[in-house]
């Protein structure tokens, strides 16, 4: 047995018992995605040591006070921004207890009065709070920026003397800014969007509940993109059923934009129409109708909102990379340079990628606290650490997970946040990890094309393409104006489902095809014996290639299924790529 003076951090899980008999499997789920993504990663960061967990609890000792009411001080903020859109019911919330005392050490457990007055403070905490002892309290009252309330000396059950609590708060800052950055005012300027009431133009009265709901998850599913800033329903409700001059209502909400459309009920079907105009100068940008059966109104609209959901923000965001392509401002706001960094990002030479890089280097400078920057600014990185366009690759991953790190504790509900981490998680080829972001992202937002896109994309590496390619045509439907790559992630889904000539025509509704794309169209070519297709397509990836190597391509891939990666190399020796056999085993085995 060791003895030692140490930080001991009590947690509990506050309605355990109520959350599990209401939704067993979905409260073990979230509670583990939370300890996977959140708890987990928060102790490991403030140096602290998982001592034992229960089911609703955990036991963690820290060498330092101070990093372990970091820790705490990071879970409860993060915590507490995560539950932001849940149900009061179903939020999984703690409480924690944090002590300082000799503890006894004895194989892997710890026992003694430190952890009991520790484990007793934590009932006596907050749901969501954070309760410490005065000598706690004492030791980071002048190096760690929150509040801090005296609550007076309280008797703790089997503890016979009374014990000093203080009540930590958590409304400081979690985070310290970026050196540089202390003073940086905070400049997003996000585009901002109304959603007018639909107008019912049926004549029937019935209707109206429909118009009305569609607008409604309209509204609720465009305020799930954190990129844009959306007027809420109270404001906009204020004009159903008045004649709306454009710019006067957009002066009076504060919108750049406006969302209108019309409910039309003919026999058995229903016409909905949508318009999206820049209420500035009073254009139309984009507008659409869709056309549907009456069989199921629910239904309908839910598919009409999920359309129009995925397609409005890739409007407004290119009405407002026109909108920069033709002001050049000479001082762009954080959210100008984090989208004049993606248009750069997408073009993918090494040329754009350093403009881009220096874009959302300075929207971070700009805006510290802009979560969505953050995220961006690591995606952009992982581009570089992808193609090999950086000297130091360990440095660079250092700064892609350091950024991941921070975004998420800024805003732990972006669906674009958990999208970015669950690509450069799949790009390490950590896939678990990978997984449980997108699942996440997916639960954010599951009408964001590029969410949907990429879990079709993650489902074929996990050795399931069929279920990949209906994910990335569901990606297709919601947004009709999706990347041109939406079609390369198709064909290599179909490649992967062994559908060759479904494949090929994928890719060739590619503009302009890369080498990568030639070796997969020269593979599905080699399935199928056409030896002439097969090799005609080697030969471009050479031209656009000149060192490529057979070995070094299967390593960029990612399949989990070893007979994935051997399908794809001996796709490609068939059309005229030497060797490869032997590294598909040793690849796919690691």
């Amino acid at each position: 047995m060791e003895q030692r003076l140490a930080a001991v951090l009590a947690a509990d899980m506050a309605g355990y018992s109520r959350l599990m008999e209401a939704d067993e499997a979905g409260t073990v789920a979230r509670l583990r995605t939370h300890r996977i993504e959140l708890i987990d990663p928060a102790i490991a960061k403030n140096k602290g040591h998982l001592i034992k967990t229960t089911g609703d609890g955990m036991l963690v000792e820290f060498q330092s006070v101070t990093d372990a009411v970091k820790c705490a001080v990071e879970i409860q903020s993060r915590m507490k921004r995560r539950n932001a859109d849940v149900a009061q019911d179903r939020r999984i919330e703690f409480r924690i207890g944090i002590n300082l005392g000799d503890i006894i050490f004895d194989e892997d457990d710890i026992f003694g009065d430190g952890v009991n007055i520790a484990a007793r403070i934590e009932q006596l905490a907050d749901v969501g709070g954070i309760c410490v002892t005065a000598a706690v309290a004492t030791q980071v009252a002048d190096r760690i920026d929150v509040p801090i309330e005296d609550l007076g000396e309280k008797m703790l059950k089997n503890i016979s003397r009374p014990i000093h609590l203080f009540r930590v708060g958590i409304e400081g800052p979690v985070l310290p800014p970026f050196p540089e950055a202390t003073d940086a005012p905070r400049a997003i300027s996000k585009p901002s969007i109304v959603v007018l009431p639909f107008d019912n133009m049926s004549g029937d009265p019935d209707q109206e509940f429909f118009a009305d709901g569609l607008t409604e998850d309209i509204i609720t599913e465009l305020s799930r993109r954190h990129e844009l800033f959306v007027i809420s329903r109270n404001s906009s409700f204020v004009y159903k059923n008045q004649p709306v001059n454009v710019r006067e209502v957009a002066e009076k909400l504060g919108a750049q934009y406006l969302v209108e459309g019309s409910v039309r009920k003919i026999g058995d079907r229903v016409r909905v129409t949508v318009q999206l105009i820049d209420a500035v100068n009073d254009a139309h940008i984009w507008a659409d109708k869709y056309d549907r059966r009456l069989d199921d109104i629910f239904a309908i609209q839910d598919e009409v909102t999920a359309a129009i959901a995925a397609t409005l923000p890739g409007r407004v965001e290119a009405a407002q990379r026109d909108l920069l392509a033709r002001t050049k401002p000479a001082n762009m706001a954080a959210y100008e340079c984090a989208l004049a960094a993606k248009v750069l990002h997408h073009r993918s030479t090494v040329a754009d990628n350093e403009q881009a890089q220096a874009l959302i280097d300075r929207a971070v400078a700009l805006d510290p606290g802009y979560a969505h920057a953050h995220a961006w600014r690591a995606c952009i990185l992982g581009q570089a650490w992808v193609h090999g366009w950086c000297e130091d690759k360990d440095a660079v991953w250092a700064e892609i997970v350091a950024e991941l790190d921070r975004a998420l504790a800024l805003d732990d509900n972006d669906a674009d946040v958990h999208r970015i981490l669950a690509a450069v998680n799949v790009n390490n080829n950590a896939l678990t990890t990978a997984r449980y972001h997108q699942e996440r992202a997916l639960s954010l937002n599951p009408n964001y094309d590029l969410v949907v896109v990429q879990q079709g994309e993650l489902l074929t590496w996990l050795g399931r393409p069929e279920e990949g390619v209906e994910w990335i045509r569901k990606a297709m439907q919601l947004n009709p104006h999706h990347p041109e790559r939406f079609w390369s992630h198709l064909g290599k889904a179909h490649f992967a489902a062994r559908q060759y000539g479904e494949a090929i025509e994928a890719f060739m509704h590619l503009s302009v095809l890369d080498h990568v794309q030639h070796a997969f169209v020269a593979a599905c070519y080699g399935w199928l014996g056409d030896d002439i297709a097969a090799h005609a397509h080697m030969e471009k990836v050479r031209t656009l290639a000149p060192d490529f190597d057979l070995d070094a391509f299967l390593a960029t891939q990612h399949y989990v299924q070893e007979s994935d990666l051997q399908h794809l190399s001996e796709g490609l020796v068939k059309a005229g790529a030497k060797g490869g056999s032997a590294a598909a085993n040793g690849i796919a085995a690691q």
